[in-house]
């Protein structure tokens, strides 16, 4: 028996097809399917009579056949017709199908489904529009794509979607599509001869290509399996790939030897907050934040955005000191608000430990980076930078007069006992070195959690978290 598709991706004719041959009985060997044709049963005599089993008949198959069905038929094997319809033969006489992953025919179909999706997407990404102006003056986007499959109808509404205030055209070997800014229309393929000539778009395309490419992040065989070599000839850039690879290798060498971007000014100096007279210690915690700022004790000082003071209310019981104001924290003018910051209300959350209730501040004020492109990579500042800071925390110490200092990293440490601290040996307890008598607990600072290997996480953060909760807790 020979089944005639007319439109070899109608999905609706298909399944109507199927389901009458499924109703009649007619077991898939029987079957011949062909594309094409005008009529539904050409060569056969009318169906015979066949008792359908109820149970057969109520049997609904799995709405992922049909998702399955809907990739499937868009394939270019011709014996996909065939495939589909033995599937559902079986699904319906063999419900254990569904359950069975490693069914030859059901991991045949997978792969099909799996080729036309990534056929869908390697024509949304290499499909390249050429500018054409008709003898009218009328203008129209054309481009010329080869797909795997016969993706076109299934893929024109989303070029409708995002193309929808230009019109333009694609043209395939098999089929064609036209978007006229109101409607999708289809025609038969095209030539190849018909592919539109190179405008002047291509070039300035090319020249931001060569441009954006960078040598240190080339890798060849990544590229050609997203970027199959089936598909250069059909893209302008393709001619630059093998050239620019060749040089990759001389041109990544010259970027390590080159040296450090020279810093730049992020934003001029805040000259409108008043110098203190030289060598007066602030009066409160206003006039420090106004001292600071105007601070050129070392260069960080100078091109950072601005200066970073603690947040807290005066008289807090305790003061946690981190070690330097990050880029997010540099921006908005207030200690721990990045990444390092939120893992760090986390933890106080998760404590019952109200951040409101303490006074966070960092040992140097300013934010020390080197640029690398456009980024502010951090860098750790020297033990002359935090010296230079140390009297801004000293003073921040002695307005807000906590009852106790915890120290989140080795330069916080060093800042508040005076000495050199190796952070794991001397955590998790009560220092009393200070002079002014007030102890001193060391931990991690929440930056070295976020460094660390995720499978060595949860347990250093479980440690940390004990660090904290003593913390809470200060000794008489």
């Amino acid at each position: 028996m020979r089944v005639c598709l007319e439109d070899p991706v109608d999905l609706d004719a298909f399944r109507g097809h199927a389901r009458r041959l499924l109703a009649a009985g007619v077991p898939p060997e029987q079957i011949e399917w062909s594309e094409g044709g005008n009529d539904l049963f050409g060569e056969a005599p009318d169906l015979p009579p066949v008792q359908v089993q109820p149970a057969v008949a109520r049997q609904a198959v799995p709405a992922s056949f049909v998702e399955l069905c809907a990739d499937v038929i868009l394939h270019r094997d011709a014996q996909r017709l065939a495939l589909l319809y033995r599937l559902l033969w079986r699904l319906v006489h063999e419900p254990a199908l569904r359950h069975d992953p490693l069914d030859a025919d059901m991991m045949q179909a997978q792969l099909m489904a799996r080729s036309v999706r990534r056929d869908i997407h390697k024509m949304r990404a290499f499909v390249r529009f050429t500018r054409v102006v008709d003898a009218q003056g009328a203008e129209r986007h054309v481009a010329w794509f080869e797909p795997e499959h016969r993706i076109v109808e299934a893929n024109a509404p989303f070029f409708a979607r995002r193309f929808a205030q230009m019109r333009w055209a694609i043209l395939t070997p098999r089929r064609c599509v036209e978007w006229d800014g109101q409607a999708l229309s289809f025609r038969e393929g095209a030539d190849r001869r018909q592919k539109p000539a190179p405008d002047e778009g291509e070039q300035l395309w090319l020249t931001y290509y060569e441009n954006i490419f960078n040598p240190a992040r080339l890798k060849l065989a990544t590229m050609r399996r997203e970027m199959p070599r089936r598909y250069w000839h059909n893209l302008p850039e393709a001619a630059l790939i093998q050239p620019l690879a060749d040089a990759a290798e001389a041109r990544s060498q010259s970027m390590i030897e080159a040296p450090a971007t020279p810093a730049r000014r992020i934003r001029p100096p805040l000259l409108m907050h008043p110098r203190p007279a030289e060598g007066a210690a602030p009066a409160d915690l206003d006039a420090l934040r106004a001292a600071a700022h105007a601070c050129r004790a070392c260069p960080i000082g100078a091109l950072a955005t601005q200066a970073v003071c603690g947040e807290g209310p005066a008289g807090a019981h305790h003061m946690l000191v981190g070690e330097q104001p990050g880029d997010q924290e540099d921006l908005a003018g207030r200690p721990f608000v990045g990444p390092a910051g939120q893992l760090l209300d986390r933890a106080m959350a998760q404590l019952g430990w109200a951040r409101e209730s303490v006074y966070l501040a960092n040992a140097v004020k300013h934010f020390k980076y080197e640029l690398r492109g456009k980024r502010r990579i951090h860098k750790t500042a020297g033990q002359r930078e935090a010296e230079a800071c140390a009297h801004w925390l000293d003073s921040e110490i002695a307005l807000v007069r906590p009852k106790a200092l915890v120290a989140l990293g080795a330069t916080a440490a060093r800042a508040l006992l005076g000495r050199p601290v190796a952070v794991q040996a001397e955590r998790g307890a009560w220092l009393r070195e200070r002079g002014d008598g007030r102890p001193v607990l060391v931990t991690l600072h929440p930056s070295a959690l976020l460094r660390l290997p995720p499978e060595e996480r949860a347990e250093a953060q479980a440690r940390w978290l004990d660090d904290l909760a003593l913390a809470m807790v200060a000794p008489a």
